[in-house]
């Protein structure tokens, strides 16, 4: 067809990319964090040999039976929970169909029309240029076994590819989103909030370097046309396992339909969907298949699985032991400790463990700003570069505060004050005990004021920048004053030079 001859091309191309609308649900697959499978007992114990913990029921041998996970179904109710989701009273097992080499059953047991969880919503924070929390609906999440892991040679001197079968039968919750997102930042946003929540509650480590928790992004667009808003035809981009991977693959995936429609014009009903995967080397989508509708997978109840009941009582007793939320977290360090947004984010962030350790240090010091600058940089920082959790820092939450109360009270500048933590962390002991290995001792005022005078008398022209304005050259006498006598507080010295200097 030759498009500059054709009106409705023309017209298609007036149109811009940014006047159009991009529409995202995702599909999440989450790896729970059970010893054993879904309905064996082999280990989901990440990194064995290859095809070493599989047994006769998780690859299928014929007149094995299945036996259901309980700690499984556990999970699965606390993260419906956090998510708002109602919870079946009754949920049942389905066989989906479907052929692979990596699947060796010839099928998946899975839940079709009776999920464990149902409706319910994640509301995250706002991204871009709104200013409103944006709540997202979920569709549901339902219980699933996993399927193996296809090795392919991709060094082109063609090897067989090979099948692990470890990762076979391991228990995955699917989170379905409503097609609720506009955009990749939103995605992303999303996902993140979705991996601490399920960090927080301990369902799932998330790793996504392990496959812990995989993504599928269903993506198209609406377009406005003329009176019309034509949508796409709809892409899934399949086993994304990065938050740059998200990211990047919708924004491409959405210019890339975009620049599809304006060449062939087709819209939502005149192509079925696809399945594309991501190559993060070309930095684009390939087709891999037409996406089955869910009659293809000819769903079946499972005939070796019974459904499982489930009490108000047990749904109300994992809900009591969930603990507060990042969500709640947040609003409790905004509104009562009176931290910015951004810096409760990124304490929130941390996990559980560094929001305790926060809050009992910002509690004993009683003062939440000095705590959270302290936390946030030397803290972090530390365990950052010792590759640490919180749980191992060597400083307990009780010896923190008592140095931060020197700080407060003045005892120690900020300097010494992160000499004393290095001390501490280094040697496992105390504020006090620090300080004597350190050679911290106070200095009198007579001292000071001796120094100071000192000073003043060795640095004459220092001094005539002062006093004609140059209030920064000041701090050339106190690094002085630091070299001369290491305890001398660095805030008095710039007092005491101040009014000696103006008299």
């Amino acid at each position: 067809m030759n498009h500059a001859s054709n009106p409705q091309s023309t017209n298609r191309r007036v149109v811009r990319f940014d006047q159009s609308e991009i529409i995202i649900g995702l599909e999440v697959h989450v790896q729970l964090d059970t010893d054993s499978k879904l309905f064996c007992g082999c280990s989901t114990r990440f990194g064995g040999a290859a095809n070493s913990q599989t047994c006769v029921v998780c690859t299928g041998m014929p007149g094995s039976l299945p036996v259901i996970n309980q700690h499984a179904l556990e999970l699965s109710i606390r993260a419906g929970l956090s998510l708002n989701c109602q919870i079946a009273q009754s949920t049942k097992w389905d066989r989906k169909n479907y052929f692979y080499p990596d699947l060796p059953k010839g099928y998946q047991i899975s839940q079709f029309d009776q999920p464990i969880c149902g409706p319910g919503y994640l509301d995250i924070e706002a991204v871009e240029n709104s200013s409103q929390p944006r709540r997202i609906r979920i569709e549901r999440a339902h219980l699933e076994e996993d399927a193996g892991k296809s090795i392919h040679d991709e060094s082109n001197r063609g090897q067989n590819s090979k099948i692990d079968l470890n990762r076979t039968g391991t228990p995955l919750l699917e989170i379905v989103t409503q097609p609720d997102l506009r955009s990749a930042a939103e995605a992303k946003s999303f996902l993140s909030e979705l991996k601490l929540i399920l960090n927080y509650i301990d369902v799932s480590d998330c790793n996504m370097q392990q496959g812990n928790l995989r993504c599928d992004a269903n993506v198209n667009l609406h377009i406005p046309f003329g009176e019309e808003k034509i949508a796409t035809p709809i892409v899934e981009i399949k086993n994304l396992n990065s938050f740059r991977a998200v990211e990047r693959s919708i924004t491409h995936e959405a210019q890339r339909q975009f620049e599809a429609w304006q060449e062939n014009g087709f819209t939502i009903a005149d192509a079925p969907k696809q399945t594309r995967g991501w190559n993060d080397h070309t930095q684009s989508t390939t087709l891999q298949r037409e996406k089955e509708d869910s009659a293809d997978y000819r769903y079946f109840p499972d005939p070796d699985l019974i459904a499982v009941k489930i009490e108000e009582v047990q749904i109300q007793q994992i809900k009591s032991q969930l603990g507060s939320l990042p969500s709640d977290l947040r609003k409790l360090l905004i509104e009562r400790y009176n931290l910015k947004s951004a810096d409760a984010t990124v304490m929130v962030s941390q996990g559980r463990g560094v929001v305790n350790y926060f809050l009992e240090v910002a509690d004993g010091c009683e003062n939440s700003r000095i705590a959270n600058n302290w936390i946030g940089q030397e803290v972090l920082r530390q365990l950052n570069e010792s590759n640490q959790t919180i749980d191992q820092y060597p400083v307990s939450p009780q010896q923190f505060t008592e140095l931060l109360k020197l700080v407060i009270a003045g005892t120690l500048d900020q300097t010494r004050g992160k000499e004393v933590l290095n001390e501490m962390v280094e040697h496992c002991i105390s504020s006090q005990e620090a300080i004597k290995r350190l050679g911290i001792k106070p200095v009198d005022n007579r001292e000071l004021v001796t120094l100071c005078e000192k000073l003043i008398a060795e640095n004459q022209e220092v001094i005539e920048q002062i006093q004609s304005g140059n209030a920064k050259a000041i701090g050339m006498l106190i690094g002085q004053a630091r070299k001369l006598n290491p305890n001398a507080n660095p805030g008095l010295i710039k007092e005491m030079l101040s009014k000696m200097i103006s008299s």
